[in-house]
């Protein structure tokens, strides 16, 4: 005998409340990203805000009672990004969600439009405040990193600086005439060469000695070469 139509119906909504009761909650996944990419997020320079993208409702996944969130490898938490979540146990599964990560923080920018090959000075600068990941990869945060450095093409004031479009200054010339210094303990050594290349400071620069002798040595301030003893 069949049961009864109301019979039925009880049994199906039963089941349907017994597989809602063990299925995965949505929350809980968003949480897990969320926790996952503000430890993966630490240390970054600024403000970090940490957004997880919705999750389908319709898709269901047994619940985990330890659900374990990774990158893809390549990403990264930084700017907009796919976390996975998996489950070893009782039932396996992975899932992929999307989410972003803003890095609000200082970036140094050109108060005033920056010739090509002329030293940058501090007063040429302007620090500014944005998302660093919607930037340009490199970007300059700190005066420091910029001034006495040159560009290698002309900036336009308000272009926030790259440091890969930098170079330092030569504080070696070709063919200028440089101090080579050898120090150790307790002793000091001096001599005069010729500079066969251009150098910025603490770059390796090959010297050719008064006695015709090629040396290698460590670029200083000051027409100074370091060589190692």
């Amino acid at each position: 005998m069949k049961p009864p139509i109301y019979a039925l119906a009880a049994l199906l909504l039963a089941a349907a409340s017994a597989q809602a009761a063990t299925a995965m909650d949505p929350a809980a996944l968003r949480r897990t990203v969320d926790a996952f990419l503000q430890v993966q997020s630490a240390g970054l320079p600024g403000k970090v805000t940490v957004t997880v993208g919705n999750i389908d409702t319709r898709m269901t996944l047994a619940d985990c009672p330890a659900p374990e969130a990774f990158l893809m490898p390549g990403s990264k938490a930084w700017g907009k990004t796919t976390v996975g979540v998996r489950c070893a146990a009782p039932s396996r599964w992975t899932v992929y969600i999307q989410a972003n990560v803003s890095v609000l923080g200082n970036y140094i920018a050109a108060a005033t439009p920056l010739p090509q090959g002329q030293a940058i000075t501090e007063t040429q600068l302007v620090t500014m405040q944005g998302d660093l990941t919607t930037l340009p990869a490199s970007i300059a945060t700190d005066k420091a990193q910029v001034v006495g450095r040159s560009s290698n093409v002309s900036i336009s004031a308000g272009t926030p600086l790259r440091l890969d479009t930098l170079r330092s200054q030569p504080v070696v010339l070709n063919g200028q005439m440089v101090r080579l210094v050898t120090a150790g303990s307790g002793f000091r050594i001096t001599a005069e060469g010729k500079a066969i290349a251009n150098a910025a400071e603490g770059q390796v620069v090959q010297v050719r000695t008064q006695g015709g002798r090629s040396v290698s040595g460590i670029a200083r301030a000051g027409g100074q070469v370091e060589v190692a003893f």
